[in-house]
């Protein structure tokens, strides 16, 4: 692993600071699951993804670390666990979409030290983006390897050159619940929709998120659901044991009398950023959802792009859709 120097900020204004004088070649800390046991240890580095020469550790602001539930909604430090979330009886009860997602997270000891904020940013799964001997396109190389190569894992929606997947289950919770995400930097602090938060292949090879490199996450706000708003999680696992999704589905959705009210259906692991299935909560809108979700969930297709090994994932995307609605329903 490559040296660094550990920076331990008190506050938020001391950390941003930190990130300000070092700029890209600073990182945030969080649990270190990813960052350090993943990304450093293996050497994964290119000319558009320098490994970091100091990392600034956010356990060190308390600030940063906290549950709070009110009328309004919810507001989650950055910093707070994973296994903090699951627990909270709180969270349970208003937002069971966010800690079935958080559950599904890794082993139970990454959720112990595994973090919101961390979850949330964490870098894409990609064995070609991982591997030291591929200098691809999201390394600042001039290639994706994943489009002649073994993409059985890869996008099937929004690839636009670089077919990674967002790995996030907690970010695609998130966005199905209409969350916010609160970020500092030296101007201040300021909110961004999860809608806006994430940044695709297309917009920028090198980023995931809007986060400059003087930036960070502060906090998740989540706003209170309507009455009676229905929340279903579903993921699929390549292994039973803990693992990233091969697909995930985050619904939140109002109904009456069985018609499709409104709603979000947010899918994990078949696109570079959590995707939120527009075109199926269209199809749904003003109708019986039992007699019309088998046609919606199909809609997924029109906008499915599979590569040579991961066709599968359309189908599975399409089922597990309908399975989730119908689910929540009963």
């Amino acid at each position: 692993m490559k040296s660094f120097e550990l920076y331990e900020p008190a506050s938020v204004r001391e950390a941003v600071g930190i990130l300000t004088k070092f700029g890209p070649r600073a990182k945030v800390l969080a649990g270190g699951s990813d960052l350090v046991a993943g990304v450093m240890k293996d050497w994964v580095e290119g000319e558009g993804m320098p490994l970091p020469d100091a990392l600034v550790d956010l356990t060190t602001i308390p600030q940063l670390r906290g549950i709070k539930v009110d009328k309004n909604g919810a507001t989650i430090g950055a910093m707070t666990t994973l296994t903090e979330i699951i627990e909270s009886k709180e969270l349970n009860e208003r937002f069971p979409l966010l800690t079935r997602a958080a559950h599904s997270v890794a082993s139970q000891l990454i959720r112990n030290y595994g973090t919101l904020g961390g979850n949330i940013n964490q870098r894409p799964r990609c064995w070609f983006l991982r591997g030291r001997d591929f200098n691809c396109l999201k390394k600042g190389g001039d290639f994706c390897f994943s489009v002649g190569g073994d993409n059985r894992y890869h996008a099937i929606i929004g690839g636009d050159r670089c077919y990674i997947v967002h790995p996030s289950d907690t970010a695609t919770a998130l966005l199905a619940l209409n969350a916010q995400a609160k970020i500092a930097g030296p101007s201040g602090e300021r909110l961004a929709l999860f809608d806006k938060y994430f940044v695709t292949p297309g917009e920028d090879i090198l980023r995931e998120n809007i986060l400059k490199p003087d930036e960070l996450l502060v906090e998740v706000l989540i706003p209170t659901p309507a009455p009676d708003t229905k929340q279903a999680w579903m993921k699929l696992k390549n292994r039973q044991v803990y693992d990233f999704a091969v697909v995930s589905v985050a619904a939140a959705f109002t109904v009456e009398n069985d018609i499709w009210k409104d709603g979000r259906i947010v899918l994990g692991g078949v696109a570079p950023i959590p995707y939120r299935a527009v075109v199926v909560e269209n199809q749904l809108k003003g109708k019986n959802i039992k007699n019309s979700m088998k046609q919606a969930a199909a809609v997924i297709r029109t906008v499915a792009r599979p590569m040579s090994m991961n066709a599968y994932k359309v189908d599975v995307a399409q089922s597990m859709v309908e399975r989730t609605i119908l689910g929540a329903l009963e």
